[in-house]
């Protein structure tokens, strides 16, 4: 476990974790070009601006790009990329997986109260009671937990950031499980 003071952000930007993800997986770049299926109990699409406002059971699928959640909204930019706030219930949190590129069956997948994704800049956000999970042929390698993350899919880094109330009796504010590499990866 990994405790942190409670004003601060923790970056886990690993040396072998950056190496291993950089040279061998980045998200899925085809999900770009996949068409976009949404469902939920109600949709409203605005073509002029762009915009999809969903409510209520909601599944977005764009190829591997899979999110969840009960409020929903997705922008898209006039190059093409969707910008996705997703909001979960205090029943149903909101979520998102996405295939990445390199190794077989290697996944991220998140949970939190909100869920935002930029698909421009490759940026995953969870904010509230958030975890992200780093799975190969369904095995967890990486977890992490704490109030916020961001995972940066372009630069490689994960962030965990506690609520800007956090006292320092709360901690640990953000844990995480990282695997370790082997050195026959790291030289690939």
């Amino acid at each position: 476990m990994i405790g942190i003071h409670p004003f601060r952000e923790i970056t886990f930007g690993l040396l072998g974790l950056s190496i291993v993800m950089a040279s061998l997986a980045h998200a899925e770049k085809a999900d770009q070009d996949k068409p976009l299926i949404l469902e939920a109990e109600k949709v409203s699409v605005n073509d002029v601006q762009q915009t999809y406002d969903l409510n209520g059971k909601i599944l977005l699928i764009k190829g591997t790009i899979v999110v969840t959640g009960d409020q929903g909204n997705i922008k898209v930019d006039p190059q093409g990329y969707e910008y996705v706030d997703m909001k979960g219930t205090p029943e149903e949190v909101a979520s998102f997986r996405q295939k990445r590129e390199g190794p077989a069956d290697e996944f991220m997948q998140g949970r939190a109260t909100d869920v935002s994704y930029n698909a421009k800049t490759e940026l995953l956000t969870l904010t509230g009671d958030a975890s992200l999970k780093r799975l190969q042929n369904m095995q967890m390698l990486d977890q992490l937990h704490g109030w916020k993350i961001e995972y940066d899919d372009i630069k490689q880094y994960y962030r965990v950031s506690p609520p800007a109330d956090a006292k320092a009796d709360d901690l640990p504010l953000a844990r995480a499980i990282l695997s370790p590499r082997r050195k026959a990866t790291l030289e690939k």
